[in-house]
């Protein structure tokens, strides 16, 4: 796993159970003192430790806890990859792209990382439907990646999961439509005033 989502876990766990819980929560998850680098790999199995002791000591289901890490984390991806981004884009334009984009500059930084497999196909004009494959089977991350994606372009979204790895499915199907046509943005032509 890379160490950006171990670096985004310290916070996101920081703001919302207390900046002493972090440490707690490495301890109590058998990893005595543990500093992760933003751009070194590390074993699957430690984020999986850390959200089933979160969850555990938070009393939440795990699923709740991605969903919301998901969600929290959702702007430091936009804001570290703001460069790469077409500034037309929109929640479903982000999705899209997140696999030749974002994943592509993961694996060309880091030759050891493996995001998960993501593949994400138009099927209408405000409807997307994410394939998702990975082993560590974290759907739930990634739609609240989506969540908080929608959040940060201003859209409202739904979100339908047409079939779940966690289900015994051999990969997840997430089916994601935006509930109210997007907002021209500023760099688009119907934006900008006529004299």
């Amino acid at each position: 796993m890379h160490g950006f989502i171990f670096s985004e876990l310290k916070k996101y766990v920081s703001k919302h159970f207390g900046p002493e819980a972090w440490e707690a929560l490495l301890r109590d998850a058998g990893l005595g003192i543990r500093q992760y680098e933003h751009y070194s790999d590390y074993p699957d199995d430690e984020v999986v430790l850390l959200v089933s002791t979160a969850s555990r000591a938070s009393k939440l289901p795990e699923a709740d806890i991605l969903e919301g890490f998901g969600e929290f984390i959702a702007a430091d991806l936009v804001a570290a990859f703001r460069p790469l981004l077409d500034p037309s884009w929109r929640t479903l334009e982000f999705l899209e792209n997140v696999e030749s984009v974002i994943h592509r500059v993961v694996r060309a930084r880091n030759r050891k990382a493996k995001p998960p497999a993501i593949s994400c196909s138009r099927i209408g004009p405000e409807e997307v439907l994410i394939t998702y494959g990975s082993k560590r089977r974290m759907c739930a991350l990634a739609k609240g990646i989506v969540i908080g994606a929608a959040n940060l372009f201003g859209e409202e979204v739904s979100i339908q999961e047409e079939a779940c790895m966690l289900r015994g499915d051999r990969l997840c199907l997430i089916n994601v439509r935006r509930l109210s046509p997007s907002p021209p943005s500023p760099s688009s032509p119907s934006s900008r005033s006529v004299a």
